[in-house]
């Protein structure tokens, strides 16, 4: 019973934690304390399973730890989209910045002779 409170804490804490996305310079410690969050739960989880843990529907906190599971990939989902996004604006943002630099770095030319034909 006591693993299943600390899992139940874990995942309450994650949960909460998952609700505000910060962006910019936090976002590297917000990631950090995810993995760690997530790798503590993991092994409270593992525990269980040694233990031989059944998931009884009728178990009010065996619903709750359900929902809450729901309720974290739905949110860790929406923080990998964000992070998805901001890596997609970073490399259009260096590309734009390469394009500004060197214009006509694409720009194929086939350098060759010309005759004219007029004699």
């Amino acid at each position: 019973m006591q693993l299943i409170n600390q899992l139940l804490q874990a995942s309450a804490s994650l949960y909460k934690l998952l609700g505000d996305i910060p962006s910019g310079e936090n976002r590297d410690d917000y990631v950090d304390t995810i993995n760690n969050m997530l790798d503590k739960r993991g092994t409270i989880i593992n525990d269980l399973r040694q233990e031989g843990f059944q998931f009884d529907e009728q178990n009010r906190i065996h619903r709750t730890l359900l929902e809450l599971d729901k309720g974290i990939k739905q949110r860790l989902a929406a923080v990998m989209d964000a992070v998805k996004q901001d890596m997609a604006n970073l490399q259009k943002t260096k590309k734009s910045e390469q394009q500004y630099f060197n214009p006509y770095s694409n720009v194929r030319v086939m350098d060759g002779m010309y005759y004219d034909k007029k004699n």
